[in-house]
Formats: C-alpha cells, structure tokens, sequence
C-alpha cells in the first residue's frame, strides 16, 4: 500500500537536438551532386548549381602539388632509385632517413650503413611502381605506395616530415575515391574531380614545405592506393579543369550533406569574407544521405559536462540567437542557473558531436 501511494520517479532532463546535414555546409554537397547526376544532371551543371556565377576553365600548363604524408622522428621508404650525387639507391631495398647535423638529412640502410648525409630538403625519385612508405601516414594508409618524388625535410619542431611532390593530375586520382565511392556515377565523380583540383590549386602553400595534408584538414589522399579504374576515368575526363570566377580558379569547398540547403560561407566560417561563389543554395536530391537528418539526445548533465565552462551553474537550455541562410545555428546562448554566456554554432557542434551546426535545441523534463 505504501508503493502505491508513492510518487513515480523523475526521468532526468534531457536535452533533444533534431538536426540536419554533415559538415560545413558551404559549396557542394557531396550526396546532393549523388543525387543531382542520379537525375541525369552532367558535372558541369552541378559544379554550377552550387559554386555560383563560376564557370570552368584550364589550368593550363602542369602544376606540382606537395601532400604531407607522414611527421615522425624517422622516415622509412623503399621504391627510390635516384639522390642527389653519385649514389643511386636499390628500388627493392628499405631505407632509412633520420636527422643529421647542421641541418642535413641522414639515410642509411636498415642494416645501419650510411648512404649519404644530405641538405635538407632531400628529393628521393622514386621507380614507375611509386614510391612506398613505411608505416602508418597521416591519410591512415599503412605502406601507402606514391607517384611523383618523395621529399624529406626537417621540421620545425624537431623531427622529419615526409613529403609527396607529384603533378596535381596525379595528386587528384589519390582524392576522389577518398572523398567519394567509386561506385557512385560518372558525373558525380567527374564533379568531384574537378573540385578536388580546383582546391588543390586555390589552397596551402603555408610555408612549411607543403601545400596539403593528406586527411579532412585538406582532402583525403590515399596515394596510388586509392586509384581506381572508374575514378581514373573521371579524372582524365576532365584533366585540367578546374572552377574559375571572373577568370581565375577559386577555392571549392565541399562536404558531405547540405540537409537540403547549403550556407553562406561566412556564416559558417565566422570570421571569413563573403564570397558570390559561395552563398546559400536549395539542394533538392540531399535526401540520398544516410544523415540527411537526426536527432541526438542526452541528458542536460551530461550536456553540461560537455560544454564545460561555457555553463554557468547547472544547464538550463540553448537558445538561438541567430541562424544563417539555411537554418545552420551562427550564435547561441547557453543558459545556466547563474546566468548565460553567448557561443558560436560552430562551438556548439564540436562541444556536443553533432554532424552539422544545423539543429534545434529542445530541453524534455
């Protein structure tokens, strides 16, 4: 009788998130061009739907592109056949490259014998078969074998950094099926093709002797590894093209699912200067994607937990205080017991794992 007349336990507060897309948001979405091409759009129309006012031009002549392929206190490589001075190297053979003093690059065999001390940085030609390299690389790719040169350099911070200098044609066959499935059709991958190349060539040069990176903070680069048959195909179909606006080559961002519209890029990159190529756009076919939209739920503590300080007192809510073209979170408000404190809707999305900035937030007691 007691337990009868009892009051039922409380659910703890949780905090519900409904939201959409995966990224950034700016440029093209990579399911919508999926399902742009599924509906019998070309590459062309695509790459124009979403990077407005561009066209497409050539690059003319080649261009060289250095991706960082690995950062560790020793580099090990097979496939070189060629340094710089008399010696030439044994292509089936493993080496070794360490720091030297004053500012040279050491290379011995795995045996330890010295092949030669060498400027830093060291340029390593490597056979028709690429160039394979040693361990796990940035990209995640273990013995991942390249096209192009291998550059050794001395990193500012101690150590050596391992470097792919290839033609960006090459470069762009390593990325597409790394950002894309192979499997996906022809347009969709020439459209990616051709903004993988636009970036390749509008980005980096940051001053540390590379341009990319071989993962998300770039593009994924997977080396000859990630070249397929199809992919190869869309490259070379569009070899040299790239996106231009009033004439020159812009940056392309893409990402993966808009959630049905995509964002203005500086109310998504606070802080960044508007661009005409990169402003809000409908997105009619981004329901291909698996996370066009979701919900996300937890309770306010362990939301709380994971804003950390941005809380003041216990978690009340989030309020919005201001979305950008698409309903993409720019500023919020997080309000807590002892008052509030103001946020951007990128903090929000890292603090709290959500796939986009795009979501409601709704607090269920």
């Amino acid at each position: 009788m007691a337990l009868a007349g009892s009051e039922p336990a409380q659910a703890a507060p949780r905090l519900v998130i409904r939201g959409a897309g995966f990224g950034h948001g700016i440029g093209m979405s990579q399911y919508g061009t999926l399902g742009f091409a599924k509906h019998g759009k070309d590459y062309r129309f695509i790459l124009g739907h979403y990077y407005r006012g561009t066209a497409l031009g050539s690059l003319g002549a080649s261009r060289a592109v250095r991706v960082l392929l690995q950062s560790r206190s020793q580099i090990s490589f097979s496939g070189g056949i060629d340094v710089p001075g008399s010696k030439r190297l044994q292509s089936a053979r493993t080496y070794r490259a360490t720091r030297g003093g004053g500012g040279r690059v050491r290379v011995r065999t795995t045996s330890g014998a010295l092949v030669g001390s060498y400027r830093s940085p060291l340029t390593i030609t490597g056979t028709r078969a690429g160039i394979r390299l040693r361990g796990r690389g940035a990209n995640g790719v273990s013995n991942g074998r390249y096209r192009g040169k291998l550059q050794i350099r001395r990193a500012s911070g101690g150590g050596l950094n391992a470097i792919n200098r290839l033609s960006v044609e090459h470069y762009v066959r390593g990325v597409v099926s790394g950002e894309v499935p192979a499997s996906w059709p022809a347009q969709a991958l020439r459209a990616q093709a051709v903004a993988a190349r636009s970036y390749a060539v509008t980005t980096g040069k940051n001053g540390a002797g590379f341009d990319q990176y071989a993962d998300t903070r770039s593009q994924v680069y997977n080396g000859m590894a990630g070249e397929t048959v199809r992919t190869n195909v869309a490259v070379a179909a569009t070899k040299g093209e790239v996106v231009t606006y009033q004439g020159n080559p812009v940056v392309t961002y893409y990402f993966s699912t808009s959630g049905g519209r995509t964002e203005n890029i500086e109310y998504s990159f606070l802080g960044a200067e508007p661009k005409p190529w990169l402003r809000s756009v409908e997105d009619p076919y981004d329901d291909e994607s698996p996370v066009h939209t979701w919900t996300v739920r937890m309770t306010l503590k362990t939301a709380q937990r994971r804003l950390g300080g941005l809380v003041k007192g216990s978690l009340r809510r989030i309020e919005v205080l201001e979305r950008g073209n698409s309903p993409r979170v720019v500023r919020a408000r997080i309000v807590g017991t002892r008052g509030s404190r103001r946020t951007t809707g990128a903090v929000l999305r890292s603090r709290l794992g959500l796939r986009d900035t795009w979501a409601r937030f709704t607090v269920v007691r």
